[in-house]
């Protein structure tokens, strides 16, 4: 697999307005071939793992900085997922037999052609698989071979007017298959992003993981990954997305506001209330290693924000 570093990605990220956005997501189009850093476009479906039976023995896959990949039964068995349980290592188990067909995704807000995709109408957008380093604000971390699309393909479709600043996302509410939505939450599950960040080519929708079908316990059929910052902003199972001109509230800014804002961007150096953010424990591995500013996608990212001195962009 050819490498290419993160800083030889351009990032588009001024939008305000439509006419703007629709250019910039052109060029943006252009240079998605630059993404061999992240991975490789990978089969649909049940791919096996490095180590599983059909898999190459001799392959080992990384990520653009030699880190090697997380083995899939850490994956899709270690997950924070509160909908279903508080318990990181039952998710899967209470998960399964999650229903999410038929599921739709509805786009709406700041928008000039508002639209609810199903499943079927999410297939019109090319699948590419992206390998992303995932750091979590409780201070571990994967390496995920992720399968998706980056986000403003979407928004494209949707066109967001010159008043749509930031993007807010909502999670599916699901009593019935969702023990967990019975612990005294915010709930729904709400996350955003300022529309720049949304329209950033390394924010991708998620739709599968190792080649195969994203599990339930994952987020299916559709989450967010946004690597440069802690996982918490990356929700999962998406009903709605919509455009706003004010920043929405978020569901950790509502259940932690002390400990908890709406950037979330890794910084090492700014800790955690109740622990530090140096370092990090490294999933499916043995060690502990130093976390990486931005997660290791600073240049990519970093000129998203003017002031990198302001401490209120990592939390």
């Amino acid at each position: 697999m050819v490498k290419i570093n993160s800083s030889e990605i351009t990032p588009e990220h001024v939008y305000l307005s439509r006419r703007r956005f629709m250019t910039g997501a052109a060029k943006l189009l252009a240079g998605t071939a630059l993404f061999a850093a992240c991975g490789r476009r990978g089969p649909s479906v049940e791919a096996p793992e490095p180590g599983e039976p059909g898999a190459t023995p001799t392959e080992v896959r990384t990520d653009e900085l030699g880190n090697m990949l997380t083995p899939y039964r850490s994956v899709a068995g270690f997950n924070n997922y509160y909908e279903f349980t508080l318990e990181q290592d039952r998710v899967a188990e209470v998960a399964m037999g999650f229903v999410t067909s038929p599921w739709t995704v509805e786009v709406g807000g700041l928008v000039d052609k508002p639209k609810t995709f199903d499943l079927d109408d999410l297939q019109q957008f090319d699948v590419e698989e992206r390998i992303y380093r995932m750091r979590c604000v409780e201070a571990w971390s994967m390496v995920i071979p992720w399968m998706g699309f980056p986000l403003w393909r979407l928004l494209r479709e949707v066109e967001p007017t010159s008043q749509a600043r930031y993007v807010r996302f909502e999670t599916v509410l699901d009593e019935l298959q969702m023990p967990g939505l019975r612990e005294p939450f915010p709930w729904p599950y709400v996350e955003g992003l300022r529309l720049d960040e949304a329209l950033h080519d390394l924010t991708l929708l998620v739709t599968g993981v190792y080649g195969r079908r994203l599990p339930p316990q994952n987020g299916a059929p559709i989450r967010l990954a946004v690597p440069w910052k802690y996982g918490l902003k990356s929700l999962k199972s998406i009903v709605r997305i919509d455009l706003v001109a004010d920043r929405p509230k978020t569901f950790w800014e509502t259940a932690g506001p002390r400990e908890y804002g709406f950037w979330a961007n890794v910084n090492p150096e700014v800790p955690h209330p109740r622990w530090s953010q140096a370092t990090e424990r490294v999933i499916g591995e043995n060690r502990r290693k130093e976390t990486l500013f931005f997660n290791g996608y600073a240049d990519a990212v970093a000129d998203l924000y003017d002031d990198l001195s302001s401490e209120h962009w990592y939390r």
